[in-house]
């Protein structure tokens, strides 16, 4: 396992609070949200739709990308050993089920590309960057998505798809308003947040070392925007910290 060295002066002030809160937290939190995206894509699964127009069913769709969102941040905080600390084992296999569920990711590769970006941000060796070509906001996201999405999972997601509606009899506009359209949402939500607004060049060039500043908003819009993953440049200087501690982070800066 990589692991991130980050100068002690970083640490010395916040980390020894904030890690004493930490102890069964971040396993109830990653429960919650695995409980709270189960139930809730089982009842909308269930659901007759077919009387409701489209306006009406994207309160529940936002709700649904909010929660595939939850998903993906657990699993980016099960990679930084967060999730569940005194038990590596778990804490990984924590982070691989939220992947499997968001979107048959591998948790592994996705481990591997996330420490380099993280050692590498903003660099021609940063998986998550664009390659100088792809800056504007949908060249990197295709271009950041190439690198993380394979045939293998696309034909896997379509083998789940038929066979939940040919075989379990699931209506397809279910399956597509509160399975598909969520999971691509929350990718364009998470790839913006945490990629593209942090990660671009800002107008008087970046600041080494993290190459990452932080979206200014304040905690509640931060949460449900996503998850405070616009705190990143705090995420980056304290990459030992669960995406719910890093307001405590902002806030003492």
């Amino acid at each position: 396992m990589i692991q991130l060295e980050q100068p002690l002066s970083h640490q010395a002030k916040l980390t020894p609070v904030l890690r004493s809160k930490s102890q069964f937290k971040g396993l109830f939190i990653a429960i919650v949200i695995v409980s709270a995206w189960v139930i809730s894509l089982s009842l909308l699964l269930s659901l007759d739709i077919s009387k409701l127009k489209f306006w009406m069913l994207l309160p529940v769709i936002l709700w649904q990308t909010f929660l595939y969102t939850g998903l993906f941040i657990t699993s980016h905080d099960a990679m930084h050993g967060v999730v569940f600390p005194q038990n590596t084992k778990i804490n990984h296999l924590i982070g691989t089920l939220t992947l499997s569920l968001y979107g048959l990711l591998p948790y592994q590769k996705l481990l591997k590309k996330h420490w380099l970006h993280h050692h590498n941000p903003a660099s021609s060796i940063d998986p998550d960057f664009h390659n100088g070509k792809h800056q504007s906001f949908f060249a990197w996201y295709f271009h950041f998505m190439k690198g993380y999405w394979s045939w293998g999972q696309i034909i896997a997601l379509t083998i789940i798809y038929n066979f939940a509606k040919y075989i379990l009899h699931i209506p397809s506009d279910n399956l597509t308003y509160f399975w598909v359209l969520p999971s691509l949402l929350s990718s364009l939500q998470l790839f913006y947040f945490g990629t593209f607004l942090p990660h671009s060049e800002p107008i008087g060039g970046y600041v080494q070392p993290h190459c990452a500043q932080t979206i200014s908003r304040p905690i509640w819009w931060s949460f449900i925007t996503c998850y405070h993953f616009g705190y990143h440049e705090e995420h980056h200087e304290y990459p030992h910290i669960s995406w719910w501690q890093l307001p405590e982070i902002y806030k003492a800066k």
